[in-house]
């Protein structure tokens, strides 16, 4: 079979996969050559009332939960349209900013609902791109042909919106996911156009074997990301210090910086170094970990030609000096991913506090045979035998799952007892903390929204559709005795 794009995007509930959830998917199928194949895929998804929505993102997104009620489809039933309509043979699954944020979203969704979360995008000769690197890149190193725009600020932006606007392709509801998608295939085909050569090598790029191979030449390379500066194009050059002994990734060096600074630094004083913080004074450490298997914007020296160095603000001089002190500092990898194992324990310890329910457990580990084959016998059973399998599952996470999975999907089929227990489940997941709930904060949320300066007609009657909804799906008065 021929290899084909799905251009896809979400419109979602939040921006937190382990909380929010999608709210509308779309997708269009490319020959590629970027002509359409077929009809597009465009469908609501049903809020289950254990969600609530950011009103921050309904905002953006203007869908309402009742609208995804009113028109939507359950999730159970988009993951079986999803595996019917677009999960095919030799697919390269590609969006705008996809690999970051929406895979990740359709991650949480298929293993919430007892599908394997990874086999859509490698089996059967399928894969993944992200054009928003595509993009990045193309500014940076050959910008000819394309206008760019720039912000309010007047600093660089890759919005996928503005980058419609300024070139004249067609964008008309910028935040509805088919307008995106639309959007996204013209914008591939603009830099097809005008860049075909490096639009190939980037496509061809996304194959982490091919990634790691350049990366692990240990020679200075271009690198294209959203970590980099705006002012510097997103792009430096780059280095290997070393790999992650157990995961795909490795840790580059940003040349831009003389290394010698760092030398002598403690793994715990690179930990505090290469730690974010908000209102820094100092620079970070340049160091980012790279990700063989997420399609990073990766090229050899030999693409930055003269006027790229000029236009990225890059002189060869100082990149192979730093890159020579960088290879003199031998002990200094090991330094390294032990600050990366201080920063790890951080990362582990606030995800535990994210993940208040099971839904936000797909990472704590891979599922044994026996579950994932039981898995494909539990999508084909009848509602009312769904419970039964809870005891049959090995892992924790499914069989907390199972009851999830029914009262969302098929809350007519609960038992008595299944009603009462997710109505308990509810009251905890809604109203457990009082004052610091996550319904009185929804309901702050949408007052503070409601007193902002200028809001529009349009803004405030989303904001009386979400104040409907909270108090819709709020547990009765005379359920809400004190939980934990």
């Amino acid at each position: 079979m021929a290899q084909t794009f799905f251009f896809y995007d979400l419109e979602t509930s939040g921006v937190n996969p382990r909380s929010a959830r999608i709210m509308q998917f779309a997708g269009q199928r490319t020959s590629l050559d970027l002509q359409p194949i077929g009809e597009p895929v465009n469908t609501l998804i049903k809020l289950s009332p254990d969600v609530l929505p950011e009103p921050d993102a309904i905002m953006v997104t203007g869908i309402t939960p009742q609208q995804t009620l009113q028109d939507g489809i359950t999730e159970a039933e988009f993951l079986q349209l999803f595996f019917a309509e677009v999960v095919q043979p030799d697919t390269i699954f590609v969006g705008f900013n996809t690999v970051r944020f929406d895979d990740e979203f359709m991650r949480f969704a298929l293993y919430r609902n007892f599908y394997d979360p990874y086999e859509w995008q490698w089996k059967e000769g399928r894969s993944r791109w992200d054009l928003l690197d595509v993009v990045r890149m193309t500014r940076a190193l050959r910008p000819e042909g394309i206008k760019w725009p720039i912000d309010s600020k007047s600093k660089p932006t890759n919005k996928l919106e503005l980058l419609a606007a300024i070139n004249g392709l067609d964008h008309s509801d910028a935040h509805d996911a088919l307008s995106d998608v639309k959007a996204t295939i013209a914008l591939a085909q603009l830099l097809h156009q005008k860049q075909p050569k490096l639009f190939h090598y980037l496509l061809a790029m996304r194959d982490k074997k091919k990634v790691q191979e350049l990366v692990g030449m240990g020679k200075p390379f271009v690198y294209s990301s959203g970590k980099y500066s705006g002012e510097h194009e997103k792009t430096t050059v780059a280095q290997l210090i070393t790999s992650h002994p157990t995961k795909q990734c490795a840790y580059v060096y940003d040349l831009r910086y003389d290394p010698a600074k760092y030398k002598d630094y403690t793994p715990e004083q690179l930990a505090e170094a290469w730690r974010w913080k908000k209102d820094a004074t100092e620079p970070r450490l340049p160091v980012k970990a790279l990700r063989f298997n997420c399609c990073p914007a990766v090229a050899p020296l030999s693409v930055l030609d003269g006027k790229s160095q000029k236009r990225l603000k890059i002189t060869m001089g100082e990149i192979s000096k730093h890159a020579k002190t960088l290879a003199g500092m031998k002990e200094w990898s090991e330094k390294l991913l032990k600050a990366v194992e201080i920063l790890d324990k951080a990362q582990q310890a606030s995800f535990l506090s994210d993940q208040t329910t099971v839904d936000g457990q797909l990472y704590d580990g891979f599922f044994d045979d026996h579950d994932r084959s039981l898995e494909n016998v539990f999508r084909t059973a009848t509602p009312d035998e769904l419970s039964r399998f809870i005891a049959d599952f090995h892992d924790h996470r499914l069989q907390a799952l199972v009851p999830l999975y029914k009262a969302r999907n098929y809350p007519k089929h609960m038992t008595d007892e299944e009603r009462i227990n997710w109505e308990k489940y509810l009251q905890q997941n809604l109203m457990k903390g009082g004052a610091s709930s996550r319904m009185a904060r929804y309901f702050a949320r949408l007052e503070q929204l409601a007193d902002t300066a200028g809001i529009t007609q349009h803004q405030r009657y989303l904001l009386e559709e979400l104040q409907l909804y909270g108090q819709s799906i709020m547990p009765a008065a005379d359920e809400l005795e004190p939980v934990g």
